[in-house]
């Protein structure tokens, strides 16, 4: 609503704010080294010891709505510390914490040569002072000013291992108390009674803060948001460095993030140099690694991103060249900004208003086209866990979309495209309609697979996260290693025996079922390995020819089957005696450590050579069953192949390495807390003992299993309606309760056990799934029925979404 006739020419009339030429008051006053505090924009000083007091502001004025925020700015300034001159300390009655403590205590505070040095201290509701005794007229050496910006550091162990003292450090503006007491109570105490004045304060609001808030209540008067603009510098752009945050920042390292390989500063230093960085834009010709920094820099310390999208407002607003590199370079860092980060509600509003107005202004324009992109992405973006890539970015700056390949194991790989805001779930979809898999009734996942693992990917996450982490990677791996790829693959088999033979989903179930055997999760005899390995070549080639391409051997046969056929090393039992040992040890530093390095190196030699001997014999017994074929064609040996998968009771299962932990007879109801038992082994016929093992966890879509590595047939199977519960006990540790039972397993897959087995209760429709009982440090769990994150539902023409889980372990 604009003012009613000139009262708004009057108010805004009067000089903006600016941060770039800060008046810093007077000259800092120095006691025993220290300067007093000083605000960041406002400031109260006393004139003389007991004179009134003259309140001046560091900033000048801004225009204003109304007379109410004067006085909130009012209120603000007396909330600040009063100068006070040498008075009575013991009787001060504005004292609320009062002692010795002794201050800057660095290093070795043992030796005799570094005195830490005792000084009285003084908490007040507004400062906290330091005087050089606690006798009455004593002189004040400092003061720390205490506002909402303020931060305490509770005392840490290492301090007081390194030291002998426990450490209260008080971070303001300027200065930093470093206080040191030898009792830890009294350490709780005096943090405890910092942090209540800190808490107390009114928080403090930057121009930048305020003229948001102006700006959204004149958003309907043009003339009014003109003048706002052109009053106050700090909201256009600038050439000049920037000295202070446009956001209020904690004073102090307490908000810096976790764990990063980046070092960091305080978030105020940190926002100035971001500033910096912003600025270098302009003038960069490959500006896209310096934006990825700066994004990686907004991860690694979130409270930072609202600061970022201030300064880039800041700095396309107005701008000298509209249009021109500089300022596109600053658009093309708001448009990655935008698919990367969610700002929050009061900078949002602020944000959109901008967009809004630069379209207004620059219709048609490139500038524009930028806003518009924005505004859209920003109605998408959730949140990532990645910075985008160096590839993301480059096609962010021309607003396209990126082109991601996916590999269809047995079919061509195909091409999609993909935005910041696509989900593995979208690209599953695709894929399924576009291969014609639409009316099958088994589950589909994308998978990430590289040369140490292969996972799957959850619906939900974002492509663009996983090829930034394939960009990380490859940096990383040698160049030998294969390219980490994304692949889509069967995620759970619900009908393996209705395939039709000529089908794309056939060779993708040929595909698997062969990486199983290669991983030695189809537990069978040599002599069918070695078949299985005839018909692979069959299918590959067709018809023995001396010609045809020979693919190495570890793609066609287990190669631990292989290492198995050599002879154990032999372990020397360990020497009891302690003079034995000595002089093994010495002996091994000396000649006769080259002697035993030097035999080790011809025993690894020897056993590569055996390794070789094995492999040509193994091959050559493949090839004499490969002529055998002769005549077969694709599809009769990929069939024959599958046949001789699907003989081992466990085909179509996801299996898991575990350890079997324990096995605890259930006592008392549900809810009632595991009772300490005696271990009992899975069922009568079981020959599983109590110790922990080492076995597969088989989920299928019918049962359960548990085999021993390597066995053929289980050793215990339970079917879905005997379990009764499952969940996670912590993060390595999975339970299964099945009737009176409840077994642990020691894994790394707990995540995607649980997730799988929802799945395939979920997706069987006559029956509800049991509920997961999850400890109290888990979340709850929701509807039965509902699937984890990473997992979905039934629905549309696809009949079974993908979901996190793998066909192999």
């Amino acid at each position: 609503m604009p003012f009613p006739g000139g009262l708004w020419w009057l108010l805004c009339c009067r000089q903006g704010f600016t941060l770039l030429r800060r008046d810093y008051g007077e000259a800092d006053r120095e006691a025993d080294g220290e300067a007093e505090e000083e605000e960041a924009s406002f400031e109260l000083r006393a004139q003389g010891d007991q004179g009134s007091l003259e309140v001046s502001l560091s900033q000048p004025t801004r225009s204003s709505s109304g007379s109410e925020r004067s006085l909130l700015v009012a209120e603000e300034m007396r909330s600040l510390i009063v100068e006070k001159g040498p008075g009575p300390v013991e009787d001060d009655p504005d004292a609320l914490v009062k002692g010795w403590l002794q201050r800057e205590v660095r290093g070795g505070v043992k030796t005799p040569w570094i005195r830490p040095r005792k000084y009285w201290f003084v908490l007040t509701p507004d400062s906290l002072d330091y005087y050089s005794s606690n006798e009455k007229g004593a002189r004040r050496l400092g003061s720390l000013v205490l506002t909402s910006l303020c931060s305490v550091l509770w005392p840490d162990k290492q301090t007081y291992k390194e030291t002998g003292y426990w450490s209260v450090t008080v971070f303001g503006r300027k200065h930093c108390y470093r206080l040191y007491t030898e009792h830890l109570n009294e350490a709780v105490h005096w943090v405890c009674a910092v942090q209540k004045v800190i808490d107390s304060k009114v928080p403090v609001q930057t121009p930048t803060q305020l003229l948001m808030r102006d700006i959204e209540e004149h958003c309907g008067s043009p003339e009014v948001l003109e003048q706002i603009y052109r009053c106050n510098p700090i909201l256009r752009y600038t050439s000049s460095p920037l000295y202070a945050p446009l956001l209020p920042f904690p004073y102090g390292s307490l908000d810096q993030s976790a764990p990063s390989p980046r070092s960091y500063t305080t978030l105020r230093d940190e926002a100035v140099k971001l500033f910096n960085s912003l600025q270098q834009l302009e003038s960069e010709r490959d500006p896209v690694p310096l934006m990825q920094g700066v994004l990686q820099t907004c991860l690694d310390l979130p409270p930072l991103v609202d600061e970022i999208y201030c300064q880039l407002v800041k700095q396309t607003t107005e701008p000298p060249a509209p249009g021109g590199q500089g300022d596109l370079h600053y658009w093309q860092l708001l448009t990655c900004m935008s698919c990367t980060f969610l700002p929050s509600p009061p900078v949002l509003r602020f944000l959109r208003f901008h967009l809004d107005r630069t379209e207004s202004r620059f219709p048609a324009s490139e500038m524009a086209k930028y806003a518009c992109f924005i505004r859209e992405a920003l109605g998408k973006t959730k949140g990532r866990e990645c910075v985008p890539s160096l590839e993301e970015i480059l096609v962010l700056m021309r607003r396209q979309e990126m082109i991601c390949t996916v590999h269809c194991p047995g079919a061509p790989a195909c091409s999609v495209a993909i935005s910041s805001h696509t989900t593995a779930e979208e690209v599953a979809r695709e894929l399924v309609s576009r291969l014609g898999l639409s009316q099958s009734p088994n589950l589909f996942a994308l998978y990430e697979q590289s040369r140490r693992r292969e996972q799957p990917v959850g619906s939900a996450t974002l492509l663009a996260d996983v090829l930034t982490r394939f960009e990380n990677l490859a940096g990383e791996e040698r160049e030998q290693d294969p390219p980490c790829r994304l692949c889509f693959k069967h995620y759970g088999f619900l009908d393996t025996d209705n395939v039709p033979r000529d089908s794309l989903e056939f060779a993708l179930l040929f595909e698997q079922a062969h990486e199983m055997v290669l991983r030695g999760y189809v537990p069978t005899s040599e002599e069918t390995l070695q078949t299985l390995a005839a018909l692979r070549l069959q299918s590959l080639n067709s018809d023995f020819s001396t010609h045809a391409p020979f693919p190495r051997l570890e793609e066609l046969f287990p190669p631990h089957v292989l290492h198995a056929r050599l002879p154990a090393p032999r372990r020397r039992p360990p020497t009891k005696c302690r003079g034995a040992r000595l002089r093994a040890g010495l002996l091994a530093g000396g000649l006769w450590g080259q002697a035993l390095a030097k035999q080790r190196a011809e025993r690894d030699q020897r056993l590569r050579g055996r390794l070789r001997e094995e492999g040509a014999s193994t091959m050559a017994a493949i090839v004499e069953k490969w002529k055998l074929l002769q005549g077969m064609g694709r599809p009769e040996a990929m069939a024959a192949y599958v046949a001789l998968v699907r003989e081992w009771p466990g085909f179509g299962s996801t299996l898991f390495d575990v350890d079997l932990r324990t096995v605890r007879p259930r006592r008392g109801g549900g809810g009632q807390p595991w009772q300490r038992a005696a271990l009992t082994p899975l069922s009568p016929q079981s020959p599983v003992g109590a110790g922990p093992q080492r076995l597969w966890l088989g989920i299928g879509a019918k049962a359960v299993s548990l085999y021993k590595p390597g066995e053929p047939e289980p050793l215990d199977s339970f079917c879905y309606g005997r379990i009764s519960s499952f969940g996670a006990s912590d993060s390595s540790t999975f339970r299964l309760s099945v009737e009176d039972r409840d077994m642990l397993f020691e894994t790394s897959q707990v995540d995607e056990i649980a997730q799988l087995l929802n799945t395939y209760l979920t997706s069987a429709g006559t029956r509800q799934p049991p509920r997961p009982q999850e400890p109290a440090t888990s979340p709850p769990a929701s509807d039965p029925t509902a699937l984890p994150q990473g997992l979905c539902p039934a629905a549309g023409p696809w009949q079974h979404r993908p979901s996190v889980g793998s066909f192999h372990s």
